[in-house]
């Protein structure tokens, strides 16, 4: 063994111990830290020849890359929609590290085991049915992606063909209809070699992102042979949630595969009080959830759920003889892209073994009384303009004089050491996006965001002309 290297394991309990205590003081800075630090990137260095050790890597990293990093796990990051670690799914993670396992399996099974359970779990936390089986993949991209593949092998089965043996060309042309679909979509869509064209939008409810149902019926009638729609339960923009029992009901008269995205809006299902809009999400054939959002769980993990896990088997299946058996209940390797991961359920296993249902509902319920506080805080400031009732976590807005992308990009710098949001096109007007998923955010944060907001709009420069 390398000399550096045995003196490391040597030393590795006072050596994690100098980790945890870098750790917790980086974690305690995160309400004081400059949400965004205004900082270049370091200058690049050729790899080190000789072995320095790990105290020398961790001393460089403090020096040369910590310092730039942003605070995107404490409570004033509300970009993207991006929730933290909770104390429990980061002690998971540090965990899932040490045991290094790949869950994928059965041949060495404890992992799977793990990980059905979890996703069993998961079921019950966002009221799924029993018909619904599910694995963990890295995002939200790769769950769609996944849903999308067996809606692709379930088009190949009404046709006749498997797209999984015989490739795309097999099925013909494709539809895939979705009122306000999520970027992630088109991704899978052309990945999956189905292609960016397949998606046909349809129209939405007036001012909504919500699909309009009678206008879904309309391009169904106008779609030749079996096709997908992608409902919504929770846009990236506004939290609009389609009708998915409409939406479901349309389908047993037009025959499609129902992929719900419902990345972070599932989240919705732990608020009685918001339980409503995700009404029907159990109808689902293929259904995605992103966790590191509103679980907060470390990146990178979501789940995909669907009803047709032997369509999804035949998509993934992996044939050697040293991976597990196919089965009436695949291994894992036979159901996501992945041969190999690492054991990413451990963390969603432990933040859900240490606060249950109603330490994630608090959590939920928590960010969304922030969301209608900044808001309502938004509607109080001259110069601004709400874009959208706030349904749920995300609070949807704009400049009310020339809303440009460069005005609102400078808004957000002025912001930038108090807090991190993110633009976006709403209705084809340039916004910025607050989105509260954070576990550590609270009311005294939101108000602090919202008088840092007040003080951006006050100090930009006019428009000119």
């Amino acid at each position: 063994m390398h000399p550096q290297l045995a003196a490391d394991l040597d030393r590795l309990p006072d050596l994690l111990e100098v980790t945890r205590r870098h750790a917790v003081t980086f974690l305690d800075g995160l309400t004081k830290a400059p949400v965004v630090p205004d900082r270049p990137a370091p200058r690049a260095v050729p790899l080190p020849a000789e072995a320095a050790g790990l105290q020398a890597a961790l001393r460089d990293f403090a020096a040369r890359w910590e310092p730039g990093l942003s605070a995107s796990a404490g409570p004033r990051y509300l970009g993207f929609v991006t929730g933290g670690a909770t104390p429990a799914a980061l002690a998971g993670d540090w965990l899932t590290a040490t045991v290094d396992q790949n869950a994928m399996s059965s041949l060495d099974a404890t992992g799977q085991h793990l990980e059905r359970e979890t996703v069993g779990w998961l079921r019950d936390l966002f009221g799924l049915s029993d018909g619904h089986h599910g694995a963990l993949v890295s995002g939200a991209t790769m769950s769609n992606t996944v849903g999308l593949a067996i809606a692709r092998e379930w088009l190949g089965e009404r046709l006749g063909v498997s797209p999984a043996e015989d490739g795309v060309a097999a099925l013909g042309t494709v539809r895939v209809l979705s009122g306000s679909p999520h970027s992630s979509v088109a991704k899978g869509l052309s990945m999956l070699g189905l292609g960016r064209a397949a998606l046909r939008t349809v129209a939405t409810l007036p001012g909504r992102e919500a699909v309009d149902p009678v206008a879904l019926e309309r391009a169904l009638r106008e779609t030749d042979g079996p096709c997908v729609v992608v409902a919504n339960a929770g846009t990236v923009n506004t939290v609009d949630f389609d009708d998915l029992r409409a939406v479901a009901a349309l389908r047993d008269r037009y025959g499609f595969w129902l992929h719900i995205d419902a990345a972070f809006g599932a989240f919705a299902t732990l608020s009685p009080e918001h339980a409503h809009l995700v009404d029907g999400l159990d109808l689902a054939d293929s259904l995605c959830v992103d966790l590191h959002k509103w679980l907060n769980v470390p990146y990178d993990s979501a789940v995909q759920f669907t009803r047709r896990r032997d369509l999804q088997a035949r998509v993934f299946q992996n044939a050697a003889a040293y991976l597990g058996p196919l089965g009436e209940h695949p291994d894992l390797v036979h159901l996501t892209p992945e041969n190999s991961r690492r054991l990413r359920a451990l963390a969603a296993w432990f933040t859900l073994r240490a606060y249950g249902r109603d330490g994630h509902r608090e959590i939920v319920e928590r960010c969304v009384a922030c969301a209608h506080t900044l808001g309502a805080a938004v509607e109080g400031v001259e110069g601004l303009c709400l874009l959208a009732p706030v349904r749920l976590n995300v609070v949807c807005f704009t400049l009310a004089e020339s809303p440009t992308a460069e005005r609102l990009a400078a808004l957000a710098g002025g912001l930038a050491a108090e807090a991190f949001l993110t633009p976006t096109v709403h209705a084809g007007r340039p916004a910025l996006r607050a989105a509260f998923s954070n576990w550590r955010t609270t009311q005294a944060d939101t108000r602090r965001i919202a008088a840092a907001l007040e003080r951006a709009v006050r100090e930009l420069p006019r428009p000119r002309g």
